[in-house]
């Protein structure tokens, strides 16, 4: 164990924040997400397994750790409501408070669809799957600059 890590965060997890540059992507799911699929497509290859944990606690320790891009508009993207684009998911709200209060500002989050989204998770850096039992827990950080 180190001081000042998050014990959420695992050496794997932690490797790949690491890895990362700038505008870098980092996709946090939920159990429901075809994620060891779309992982294979990811620069990192393989997928970061974060067990026993809901999205809002990893997205906590993550956030604590790693910079949103603020040099783009929505440095958060997350999946629609199949069949309701407008439609709410209580873990939307859930994670914008989580991502506003680790960013001590209001960031924008950006909703895209179901396809769409996989197809940008695929360009991501990596994707790390959480316990988290969902549904709609789907999102994609863009890294920015300290």
């Amino acid at each position: 164990m180190l001081r000042g890590i998050d014990p959420v965060l695992n050496a794997e997890l932690i490797h790949a924040l690491m890895l990362m540059g700038h505008g870098d992507q980092l996709v946090l799911c939920d159990v429901n997400h075809p994620a060891q699929t779309i992982a294979r497509h990811t620069t990192y290859g393989k997928l970061i397994d974060v067990s026993g944990c809901g999205l809002e606690r990893v997205a906590e320790a993550v956030l604590k750790l790693f910079p949103l891009d603020t040099f783009i508009e929505a440095p958060v993207k997350r999946m629609q409501v199949v069949g309701n684009p407008d439609g709410q998911a209580p873990i939307f709200s859930a994670m914008q408070k989580v991502i506003d209060e680790a960013e001590e500002r209001v960031v924008q989050m950006e909703a895209l669809e179901r396809f769409a989204f996989y197809e940008a998770a695929k360009k991501s850096f990596a994707i790390v799957r959480t316990s988290d039992p969902g549904p709609y827990g789907c999102f994609i950080f863009s890294k920015g600059v300290i």
